[in-house]
């Protein structure tokens, strides 16, 4: 059985996920991966086959998405072109976690394809919502990767085929403590704007930066570039994490036992989407880093840490015995010819 396994290079949860699922992949099939997008700081620590541009959204200094500068830094015909020119046709399966080209690819030369992603559960019906609908959110991550089945991760399993979160190996293994500072990931955030913004509450913060070349020491607030094995030591003695409501960090300080505040980007449906799962369970969200919060992040800093952990438990080598007994069993819907323009036209409309 041949596998080829598509992974968004969009940050870094996407790549730290599939550290996890693919030696898992592996003991079943022979795999291969395509990646698309360059925005992950980590190792990815396996072979990649097949590399893409994919389609990837640009953020603003201050928090928000870039429409503009995604737009002039995207390259269309580059894209059309990978998906015509991916082999998908010598796969039994196709397996994207929220990557385009080759589900796009699965679905234009009718290949089995799905989804297993934490955006598959965003999009599922039953899952948390923020107040106010953002139709072309919505409609992106419907449309970005399509999958005839879908399997999902989310803070919380709410329907048979969503499940909680994939946690590294590496945090597992974590033995957590209270240093009394904090770990600060916002990479869609200036380091400047942090550093001053920080500065202004009586806490020690340690902020992980895309763009750092090097430690440095501004007052209370400490910056350092993004490498894995000193992140980890900062997860695992930090008394709270400041983030983005993105999935696998929020989901690695509640399995520690952390204090956590998120910020959902702004003009980014998917972590409007997750702040909602986060505030359903008692997880503090801001809107922004402005001063009108002032009150507010004192308040978080200053109260206790949670009581108890979260137990998300290892399933993944079960998820994946499951994945690859569905398809055995034909429960995996299976194109037998590529579909029509009639019928391509369906997923947009």
């Amino acid at each position: 059985m041949k596998i080829l396994y598509g992974i968004q290079g969009t940050g870094n949860g996407h790549v730290a996920r599939a550290r996890e699922i693919l030696p898992e992949l592996n003991k079943h099939a022979q795999v291969d991966v395509l990646l698309s997008g360059n925005q992950s700081q980590i190792d990815l620590g396996f072979e990649v086959n097949y590399k893409s541009e994919g389609l990837t959204f640009r953020s603003s200094k201050k928090g928000g998405i870039a429409y503009l500068k995604s737009v002039f830094t995207a390259s269309p015909i580059d894209l059309i072109r990978d998906i015509r020119q991916l082999p998908v046709k010598k796969y039994d399966l196709i397996i994207s976690d929220f990557e385009p080209v080759s589900s796009w690819s699965a679905l234009i030369n009718g290949v089995p394809c799905i989804e297993m992603s934490h955006q598959a559960a965003v999009s599922h019906a039953l899952a948390p919502r923020p107040t106010s609908i953002d139709r072309m959110g919505s409609y992106v991550l419907s449309h970005y990767s399509p999958a005839k089945k879908k399997y999902g991760f989310h803070f919380e399993s709410f329907a048979e085929n969503i499940f909680t979160p994939v946690i590294r190996k590496e945090v597992r293994q974590l033995n957590p403590q209270n240093k009394g500072y904090y770990t600060v990931y916002m990479p869609f955030y200036a380091d400047e704007f942090l550093v001053r913004f920080l500065q202004q509450f009586d806490a020690q913060w340690r902020i992980f930066s895309k763009s750092a070349k090097g430690k440095s020491q501004q007052k209370n607030v400490e910056i350092q570039p993004i490498e894995n094995e000193a992140f980890l030591k900062s997860l695992e003695g930090c008394e709270g994490v400041l983030c983005g409501a993105g999935f696998e960090l929020p989901s690695e300080a509640l399995f520690l036992g952390k204090k956590l505040m998120v910020i959902p980007m702004q003009g980014q449906y998917e972590q409007q989407c997750n702040a909602a799962a986060l505030q359903s369970i008692g997880i503090d969200v801001l809107d922004s880093l402005d001063l009108i919060h002032h009150r507010t992040i004192n308040y978080w800093v200053n109260k206790p840490m949670p009581e108890d952990f979260i137990n998300y438990p290892d399933q993944t080598d079960l998820i994946i015995q499951r994945v690859i007994r569905e398809f055995e069993n034909h429960q995996i819907p299976t194109e037998i010819t590529a579909p029509s323009r009639m019928e391509l036209l369906r997923y947009f409309i």
